[in-house]
């Protein structure tokens, strides 16, 4: 039983789609008298097996050896495509994650768009996106994985437009649809490479053609850099990482996926192409520059904003930067640990803020306030997920920190510095909006704000307990997974202060958000430098403008210069053969004359001048050879 239990575990995420297919009737408009209620049942049923299934597998697996299963797809000309499953702890433990959040996000969207005449359309759509993860957690095939990857980019753009009346929505659908397939483009680049080399299409295999590959420095570096593309829109990192924040417009029950499953997703596969980033050493300072970059940039910008999912997916960005410093330093097992704990604590957080926009109809956390004492199951989800993600209490993030400072690993200052820094701003930001949300006084939106419906309520209670059960995993994590050793000798200086001073940085970063002043909307800084600054972040650095300015631009001078040229150079000489064919017709209609000989000489006359426009002097030699004979 527990053998047909593993083996049989590569149909988990078919289950998901199953359920997408049974809401069809719903979602198409066949069936209507009943509403759309039952696909959502469907649905909720289907992920429900695949959490048991899921859950049953993970748990046998730890008795059993890791295993492969290999399907045949395409094999022609010395060309081998084979689509490979991998049933191990990692990746069947990534396939619970990704199953149970996912029917606690189906659970909850059930009560938060239980009157959307669009229920089945989403749950459909929703049946998809837990397919592609759920294939993206087993795949140890490179091309499958893209493959699914592109699966999750048409998802997301669904999912971000599903309420496509509102111009602002598909706006942010397309944009979030077009960035992504930035990174999705050059990915693919990179596969193609890879796959010239005959090896790499197999995650298992890396590790090996690494250790034996003789690349050039120059091959090896394009080819990293070109696999970090793909990671990097999807995990939302600089210049990738707007998408994000655009992505906000879509349902609520969908960013909890996008905020906590997506963006590990494109984590995951980052970390599987750890190996081939060791074949360059600036493919991997390049993934150290861009997590940097991000994690603190993301950091100031989620302090401005004041849309409360956009103030918590900003954070996300800020978290995923560190798992790209992981990875760049050879630390996976530090990036699967921060990407496991953000994961939840994520989506715990926006749970509660969903159910704080679904009870005050407004998303502006400077018109709410005081909803703590009418919300209490609220406002115990948010303080939990809250300090699940700072190293503050000892939940998740801490006991993650305390693995990557306890001596075991070689951390850099600078490392330790933005961690620190990332771990201060994120502990002043969530402290800022839970004043503005929770605490203070009621605004004229936030007066009458009773606590959600049992639906909603009911899955963030259980992710409440999850985070604080989930705590204690991260002391047990075995590292199995680093191609680099920790290290040995404990008494590295910088890891000696870093555990106090992460506590100390999420105390003064909480400080600093219960003295900061409260600016309601309708208050701005009079200082030139606040405002300044302010203006920065709100407007995530004008990024947005930068690329107006300079991509959007020149593609539009260029496409005009396309235009000019289609329209006066190549309809030119259209239109230039057309008219000489037209006067050509009309010139040689006054020739038809009846008579032979003049027929003759006409051809002559042709034949003789397309000669010359052929063959040039040579044919004036030829001629006068002949004009010399006859005379």
């Amino acid at each position: 039983m527990s053998s047909f239990i593993i083996h049989s575990s590569w149909l988990i995420p078919i289950y998901s789609l199953i359920g997408s297919v049974l809401t069809l009737p719903w979602s198409s408009g066949i069936i209507r008298h009943t509403g759309p209620r039952p696909a959502a049942y469907l649905n909720l049923l289907m992920i429900t097996l695949a959490f048991i299934h899921s859950s049953f597998a993970f748990s046998i697996i730890w008795q059993h050896e890791s295993e492969q299963l290999m399907f045949q797809w395409l094999q022609v000309a010395g060309l081998d495509f084979s689509l490979t499953i991998e049933l191990s702890p990692i990746s069947l433990g990534a396939l619970g994650l990704v199953n149970g959040i996912s029917l606690l996000a189906q659970f909850y969207a059930l009560g938060y768009l239980e009157r959307d005449w669009s229920l089945a359309r989403f749950f459909g759509l929703m049946g998809i996106f837990e397919a592609a993860l759920g294939g993206i957690a087993l795949s140890d095939s490179l091309l499958l994985s893209y493959g699914l990857l592109e699966i999750l980019t048409l998802s997301t753009y669904l999912l971000v437009g599903f309420w496509y009346a509102q111009p602002l929505v598909a706006t942010a659908a397309r944009d979030a649809f077009l960035t992504k397939r930035v990174g999705d483009i050059i990915l693919l680049m990179g596969l193609v490479t890879l796959s010239s080399y005959g090896e790499g299409l197999t995650f298992s295999e890396l590790t090996n053609w690494a250790n034996s590959s003789n690349l050039t420095p120059l091959t090896a570096t394009l080819l990293g850099i070109s696999l970090i593309a793909g990671p990097t829109g999807k995990c939302a990192q600089f210049p990738l990482n707007l998408w994000l924040d655009e992505a906000m417009e879509g349902p609520t029950p969908a960013g909890i996926m996008r905020n906590s499953i997506v963006v590990s997703a494109g984590a995951y596969v980052l970390v599987k192409l750890q190996p081939v980033f060791t074949l360059s050493p600036v493919s991997s300072e390049i993934l150290i520059i861009l997590g940097s970059i991000t994690a603190v940039g993301t950091s100031l910008m989620a302090l401005a904003q004041i849309d409360i999912k956009r103030t918590l997916s900003h954070s996300t960005s800020a978290y995923l930067g560190l798992v790209f410093i992981a990875v760049g330093l050879g630390q996976v097992d530090i990036a699967l640990l921060l990407v496991f704990t953000h994961a939840i604590t994520k989506a715990l957080l926006f749970m509660s803020a969903g159910a704080v926009i679904l009870t005050t109809y407004n998303q502006n956390i400077m018109e709410m306030g005081g909803i703590w004492s009418r919300m209490p199951a609220t406002t115990t989800s948010f303080i939990t997920g809250a300090a699940g993600l700072v190293a503050l209490l000892p939940l998740g993030m801490f006991w993650t920190f305390q693995r990557w400072f306890n001596g075991d690993w070689n951390i850099p200052i600078w490392l330790c510095a933005i961690v620190l820094f990332v771990n201060l701003l994120c502990a002043w930001n969530l402290t800022r909006v839970f004043r503005l949300v929770f605490l203070g006084s009621s605004q004229s939106k936030a007066r009458r704000t009773p606590e959600v419906s049992w639906s909603i309520a009911l899955p963030m209670i259980t992710l409440t307990l999850t985070t604080l059960i989930a705590s204690i995993v991260p002391i047990r994590w075995p590292f199995w997974l680093s191609t680099i050793s920790p290290l040995t000798d404990k008494g590295i200086t910088v890891v000696q202060w870093a555990i106090p001073l992460s506590v100390g940085s999420g105390i003064v970063g909480c400080f600093l958000g219960i003295i900061s002043p409260l600016r309601r909307s309708w208050t701005r800084p009079t200082q030139f430098y606040l405002r300044f600054f302010q203006d920065l972040f709100a407007y995530d650095f004008y990024l947005n403008r930068f690329y107006e300015v300079t991509v959007v631009t020149t593609l539009e001078r260029i496409s005009c210069l396309i235009i000019w040229f289609d329209r006066y150079v190549v309809d030119g000489v259209v239109n230039l053969v057309s008219l000489a064919t037209i006067f050509s017709g009309n010139i040689l209609k006054y020739n038809v004359s009846g008579q032979s000989q003049f027929y003759i000489l006409t051809i002559l006359v042709g034949v003789s001048c397309l000669m010359w426009l052929v063959l040039g002097e040579k044919w004036g030699i030829i001629v006068n050879y002949w004009s010399s004979l006859i005379s």
